[in-house]
């Protein structure tokens, strides 16, 4: 475990608090969000040390929850060189070998939007981002920060994952992927494959950690987390390695 106190940079920044909202994993709760000053720009610095104390990006945003007395959300983190696949993780590997990877800047692309067009309009119907709109798009995953990408996975020139990556000092962050839903790919598990690609890369590149945002134990969608082990999870400053058991 480590403890990361803010850079004196960080400390000088000035953060807000929205009103209290319907909380978007547990719909019988308020949620409140503590978020960066928008008007502030974030060195690479700052962002990787935020990342540390369990912000994270959603467009220009930097936030993470603040909601008084519930805990259900965990900033949660992949260790890169102790992971190691398991056998159904390793047969997801295999399946998708063929598959050609080209990282893009995170601009707006007609052919990234219609794929995630149809991704929520098949698998999240029920969620915040429902109905999926160009501007709402652009709004949450196009960049022009040098540290955003965008990764395409393609087979035989075909798009079938896209997935946003943030690079830190420390790691990766695993911004939003979303995928083909054509049931032709449900046993490649694209969603798994796009992380697991991510661990390699950070591996290749020598950065220690792949993070996975926020992990509730009762959110069926986010279930697909803990899978990935060993898993490393924020408590308070300090990132622990086993998670909490009332979580």
């Amino acid at each position: 475990m480590s403890d990361h106190p803010l850079t004196p940079s960080a400390r000088d920044l000035r953060f807000f608090l929205t009103v209290p909202h319907v909380c978007s994993y547990l719909k019988d709760r308020e949620a409140t969000t503590l978020f960066l000053d928008p008007h502030e720009l974030p060195s690479d610095e700052v962002y990787s040390a935020l990342t540390l104390l369990g912000f994270r990006r959603s467009g220009g945003h930097l936030y993470r929850p603040h909601c008084g007395d519930c805990r259900a959300c965990i900033s949660v983190r992949i260790p890169v060189e102790d992971f190691k696949p398991n056998r159904t993780q390793r047969r997801i590997l295999r399946r998708n070998s063929d598959l050609e990877v080209i990282e893009k800047p995170a601009v707006f692309d007609e052919e990234h939007y219609a794929l995630y067009s149809r991704y929520i309009n098949q698998r999240h119907r029920n969620g915040d981002m429902y109905p999926p709109s160009q501007e709402q798009y652009q709004a949450f995953l196009t960049s022009n920060e040098g540290y955003t990408r965008l990764i395409e996975f393609r087979l035989e020139g075909e798009l079938i994952i896209v997935a946003a990556v943030d690079t830190l000092s420390h790691g990766l962050s695993a911004i939003y992927t979303f995928f083909d839903p054509d049931e032709r790919w449900q046993t490649r598990s694209l969603g798994s494959y796009a992380i697991l690609w991510q661990i390699e890369h950070a591996r290749i590149h020598d950065l220690p950690y792949v993070y996975l945002g926020y992990w509730i134990r009762t959110c069926q969608k986010m279930r697909y987390k803990q899978n990935f082990q060993p898993l490393e999870y924020l408590d308070g400053r300090l990132w622990r390695r086993a998670m909490p058991e009332h979580a």
